[in-house]
């Protein structure tokens, strides 16, 4: 099979860079998600994560470079670009004067989805909502309340889904479903994924490969669970608190 091209990429980003004032956000950096595929985005605060997600999502305009979401360029044509992504974080919970059903109805009439009410029936069943259908979201716990959001970000099918901190504030057992109930997901959908997160031990589990970044860089890539031994630590763990304090001791030497 031959190589995948920009166009068939969920996310594709080249030279991305964004400065404010004297201050460089993000330092032309360039990776990209294939379908089927989970792409961890990892870094100290400040390293350039939140800013490199508001660029995919449209809501930063980046200073140079392009992203590309299913061969679709967001400065170009940024509507048509996130009808194939959606999003999802702790951070961004449902409203919750609206129960399960009618949140889902609602955005699934703004993304303009098709067969939307046997859309929401698949959504419910797969992230195991049946029970809570009628319950206001405001009222459910924190486990609820993430099942609902994924449930609300996959309602579009995206070509590419970002998941910001997606099982923080989560105990162990609802983190642990949320992760499964993704992995399946993404094994069988042609869905790639670009997931941030603190916790290492849910970036080696999950995601096919990491990027990390410091100060706006990528200073280090590749398979979660290779990479740390190739860096001569223990654990991812290990590496990323060497990533966020000695950046300099990774930096590959030039060719």
């Amino acid at each position: 099979m031959g190589s995948l091209t920009e166009m068939s990429r969920p996310l594709d980003v080249q030279n991305l860079r964004k400065v404010y004032g004297q201050t460089v956000a993000v330092d032309r950096i360039s990776f990209h998600v294939n379908p089927n595929e989970i792409v961890g985005l990892l870094g100290p605060n400040g390293a350039g994560k939140t800013t490199t997600i508001n660029m995919v999502l449209g809501v930063l305009e980046a200073t140079e470079g392009t992203i590309s979401i299913n061969g679709i360029d967001v400065a170009r044509n940024r509507s048509r670009a996130l009808e194939h992504t959606n999003f999802a974080a702790v951070y961004a919970p449902l409203p919750g004067n609206l129960t399960v059903v009618q949140n889902l109805r609602v955005f699934g009439l703004l993304y303009d989805v098709p067969n939307v009410s046997q859309r929401i029936d698949q959504m419910i069943e797969t992230f195991d909502l049946e029970r809570f259908r009628d319950t206001k979201c405001g009222v459910l716990s924190s486990g609820e309340q993430t099942r609902t959001s994924l449930a609300k970000a996959l309602l579009n099918e995206p070509a590419l889904l970002l998941l910001d901190e997606p099982t923080a504030s989560l105990d162990p057992s609802a983190a642990r479903y949320i992760r499964e109930t993704i992995v399946e997901y993404v094994a069988k959908a042609s869905v790639g994924v670009l997931w941030t997160s603190h916790n290492m031990y849910e970036v080696t589990d999950v995601c096919h490969r990491v990027l990390f970044l410091s100060k706006g860089k990528i200073l280090l890539e590749g398979d979660p669970k290779k990479l740390p031994e190739a860096h001569g630590k223990s654990s991812l763990e290990e590496l990323f608190v060497t990533v966020a304090r000695e950046p300099l001791a990774l930096e590959a030497p030039a060719a």
